[in-house]
């Protein structure tokens, strides 16, 4: 799957685009971390523009699937990616050289307690920003689908 199967609209962020934009143009090797922690390309739709945009964002492993964190830096909100995501959970990943298109859900609070020490141990500061913020960080399991 390529760009060209959809128009994407690059997230505004500064640092972000830059990455986002490595990593595709590199097709995937290039921009594939974060502080050293593995890191995805998660196009998704806009829930009022019905837009494809993209985000770069770190993610842990759960047997075959993808673990992507909500944390938007520990802050009161949930991040425009997430809310996006509950309304249409079909999305699109590039992981290394591979695209693919995958179903996202958002982790019940007991699978979330078995998976976050993981997450933690991969990204540390996401236990800084639980402490950051009364709002329950979800934790969102991508799952591959067919094409």
């Amino acid at each position: 799957m390529t760009d060209q199967d959809h128009e994407v609209t690059i997230s505004p962020t500064g640092w972000v685009a830059d990455q986002a934009r490595t990593y595709e143009e590199s097709g995937g090797t290039k921009g594939t971390t974060i502080q050293g922690v593995p890191c995805l390309l998660l196009d998704y739709k806009g829930r009022k523009s019905g837009q494809w945009r993209r985000t770069v964002l770190i993610y842990g492993r759960d047997g075959d699937d993808y673990l992507i964190v909500a944390s938007y830096g520990g802050s009161d909100k949930h991040p425009q990616w997430y809310l996006n995501l509950r309304d249409e959970p079909n999305v699109r990943l590039r992981v290394g050289p591979d695209r693919f298109p995958a179903r996202a859900e958002t982790l019940s609070p007991e699978e979330k307690a078995r998976v976050w020490p993981s997450l933690v141990e991969l990204f540390p500061n996401y236990a800084d920003y639980q402490k950051k913020t009364t709002r329950d960080i979800p934790v969102v399991r991508l799952t591959r689908t067919e094409d």
